[in-house]
């Protein structure tokens, strides 16, 4: 063999060495396992970047609960509203004070009246100025003269009062009916003048109860 010939064979056979290295290289196979493997980090590519909406999006209610809704909102009256709210069962604590408020203060008065006194209660609750929640107000000390000792007296639950009152409490926590209270703070009966409300701006006047802001 010729040393022209003997070089070119040496030349492919370190062609074909460098090859199969390659392919192993690129393969993964030659990984190598140490004391401090070094690991890539994971790059991000388009498909996996968040996308982000610009527009609200509203998950359509199911059809019962839709129609139900819409059975609410188109009550001519506020009497009307009030029989077709539903009845939910137990309230939860904050409900309860806010049922209890308009029980006690106003079961006797029309739904209007009623109504003010929930709604007096709510504008508390958002003024920034009396305490944060419903039964933080209706509990504040001297503000509502049928708390006693700290404590509501027993509402008889089975009562037509009672589940009217529920009914109003969850008209006025939803926002389903325009109060004429509005942003009324404070109320009193119209039996009595007390020397308050003189500082105050009358609102309303719903039979015997005058609202003030």
């Amino acid at each position: 063999m010729s040393r022209k010939t003997r070089l070119a064979a040496f030349a492919a056979i370190a062609a074909m060495t460098s090859f199969t290295i390659a392919r192993a290289e690129g393969s993964g196979a030659n990984a190598q396992v140490g004391e401090n493997p070094t690991i890539s980090e994971p790059v991000l590519t388009e498909e996996i970047v968040p996308v982000f909406v610009e527009k609200e999006v509203v998950q359509p209610l199911p059809a019962h609960d839709a129609a139900a809704a819409q059975d609410l909102t188109s009550a001519g009256s506020l009497r009307e509203l009030v029989a077709r709210i539903p009845d939910r069962g137990q309230l939860s604590r904050e409900m309860e004070c806010l049922a209890g408020a308009i029980y006690f203060e106003s079961r006797g008065e029309p739904l209007a009246g009623q109504l003010a006194v929930a709604q007096v209660v709510i504008n508390r609750a958002n003024s920034g100025v009396f305490p944060s929640s419903y039964c933080g107000v209706v509990f504040q000390r001297a503000q509502f003269s049928f708390v006693r000792g700290g404590e509501m007296p027993h509402i008889p639950r089975g009562s037509a009062a009672w589940e009217r009152a529920k009914a109003v409490a969850h008209i006025a926590h939803e926002g389903l009916w325009e109060s004429e209270a509005a942003d009324s703070l404070y109320f009193h009966a119209t039996y009595v003048s007390p020397s308050w409300s003189r500082s105050k701006q009358a609102r309303a006047t719903i039979d015997t109860h005058v609202f003030y802001r």
